[in-house]
């Protein structure tokens, strides 16, 4: 089968919208992830629990209620998908998502794990051009005179947030 026509393929876009970057690190929460997968969230969070060895601090950790409450508060989520969220949600950083693939062990979840790490890589070579571009506007700003201050200032601004993160910040 082509990989035009795979189920389980999906446009980078969408993927990049189910990362948010929260205690300055880019994650995926568990139940995008279980949605992307095609499994139940439930299910992603044993496979998770049955190998706790290959899922470090670093890999993957629960969101406290005030980060819930401004994810929340950022994406709109009806009194239907809140009910649902009995307990505060696991994210998963890259190397979380590329560990999940070791224990989510269908042909989906490698596929699916393979375009995710994609769309890390993309976001990462974003982040490093925003960063090539704010260090030439710097270099500029000590060749030319005063007069262009305004203009530097307002390019910076519009650059800071990108910069930070790789991206907008989500949080």
């Amino acid at each position: 089968m082509s990989k035009k026509h795979h189920p389980a393929l999906m446009p980078s876009e969408k993927i990049e919208s189910k990362i948010y970057v929260i205690r300055q690190k880019k994650v995926m929460l568990d139940r995008d992830l279980a949605l992307l997968y095609n499994v139940e969230t439930r299910t992603l969070n044993q496979a998770v629990g049955r190998n706790p060895e290959r899922f470090p601090e670093d890999f993957m950790f629960q969101l406290n209620q005030e980060e819930v409450r401004r994810w929340m508060s950022q994406i709109v989520i009806s009194n239907k998908e809140r009910k649902g969220l009995r307990k505060m949600p696991y994210v998963f950083t890259e190397q979380g998502v590329a560990m999940l693939s070791s224990v989510l062990k269908s042909r989906v979840a490698i596929l699916v794990n393979i375009q995710i790490i994609r769309t890390f890589v993309k976001l990462k070579e974003a982040s490093l051009s925003y960063r090539d571009i704010f260090l030439k506007i710097e270099a500029m700003e000590k060749k030319y005179d005063q007069q262009f201050q305004v203009v530097f200032k307002a390019i910076k601004m519009l650059l800071d947030d990108r910069t930070k993160d790789g991206g907008p910040s989500r949080f």
